[in-house]
């Protein structure tokens, strides 16, 4: 049995990690820490709720932890974590900068514990088909990736949105919260990411009685546009918006070869989907998942979870799907790549010192 506690208490803890957490038969969720903590071991039956990280990562009667704080308390936490011996699962960006993901990987290098990254993507039925269709040989020599995941629901705000609420806390942008899954799973399916070039836009949108502003520089991004290289030669190009029109259900991964193409769905599991399209037969047509893929829930969140308790049980990760914080930063230098490009207007190199 695996004693886990979670650090962080707003929305997403209470979706995903202490729900999840709770539903692993070798799972046991023993103390939570944030500022809602109190609140939220009532709700679920947890004997223990704690402010202090600190105080809660030296508890002896944890073994793991999972980090759903706000993404510029990452690095502190994951890293007073493993400095206690802790196995450490952390929601992405895994940090707001490459200097923080790498103080993080270098303690998770050092405490000899599992470092789990928490991309969701992976966990979709229909990306781990596509993943074996495409090193299959299915669809021939991939030449180009595609992923397209855009809605408007940032425009329907009706006070000054500047910061506007994001996934955790503070409104990290479409880059960090979105872009760095996209990065991760261009890199899971294709190889290493060797260049990147790429743009960002934010847009005020404030109602017109308000009279507050920030300056352009220091709001989140709206929208981003990028183009990478693969180390194996496979171009790849994704665009990503709250503020366009859905061009389809959420957001889909596209794979292209020189036999056929393989598109999958990018969700939380609710929408998963892999279908396929040849030169001789052009129309999509869909392949065949297993039932849960169908139920509209967003079960990957849970096989996700359930991987991160089943990797500290083992001592490691599963490769073929798990995510480190190798991946993590890996994405992070990605990122970093795409913000330098956008300020010289050309292709910036990304770091692969991992």
């Amino acid at each position: 049995m695996i004693r886990v506690g979670v650090i962080g208490t707003g929305k997403f803890a209470d979706e995903c990690h202490i729900p999840c957490i709770l539903s692993h038969p070798k799972a046991k969720l023993v103390a939570l820490c944030g500022a809602n903590s109190n609140l939220l071991a009532d709700k679920y039956g947890i004997p223990s709720a704690m402010n202090n990280y600190h105080d809660f990562c030296s508890r002896d009667d944890i073994d793991a932890v999972t980090i759903a704080s706000a993404n510029s308390n990452h690095a502190d936490h994951a890293i007073a974590a493993l400095k206690n011996g802790k196995h450490v699962l952390c929601e992405k960006p895994l940090a707001l900068s490459v200097e923080q993901a790498e103080m993080m990987m270098s303690a998770a290098i050092q405490s000899n514990k599992v470092h789990f990254t928490a991309f969701t993507f992976r966990y979709n039925y229909g990306i781990r088909e596509l993943h074996r269709r495409i090193a299959n040989g299915e669809i021939g020599t991939p030449f180009l990736a595609r992923i397209q995941y855009d809605r408007w629901d940032g425009l329907s705000q009706n006070e000054c949105s500047q910061p506007r609420q994001g996934h955790h806390s503070m409104d990290p942008g479409m880059l960090l919260s979105l872009g760095s899954h996209l990065f991760d799973i261009s890199r899971y399916v294709l190889g290493p990411i060797s260049s990147v070039i790429g743009h960002t836009l934010s847009i005020p949108i404030c109602n017109p009685n308000c009279q507050k502003s920030q300056p352009e520089s220091q709001a989140p991004d709206d929208l981003v546009g990028a183009w990478m290289k693969h180390a194996n030669g496979v171009h790849g190009q994704f665009f990503i918006s709250r503020i366009t029109p859905s061009f389809g259900p959420l957001g889909y991964l596209e794979i292209v070869g020189n036999k056929g193409a393989l598109k999958a769905s990018l969700s939380r599991g609710g929408i998963d989907f892999i279908m396929r399209s040849t030169p001789s037969s052009p129309d999509w047509t869909e392949i065949r998942l297993p039932p849960e893929a169908s139920e509209g829930k967003p079960n990957a969140l849970r096989r996700m979870m359930h991987s991160y308790v089943d990797s500290c049980i083992r001592g490691n990760l599963d490769p073929e799907i798990d995510a480190s914080f190798h991946d993590g930063l890996a994405a992070q230098y990605a990122m970093s790549a795409l913000l330098r490009s956008q300020a010289s207007g050309s292709w910036a190199d990304v770091q692969n010192r991992i």
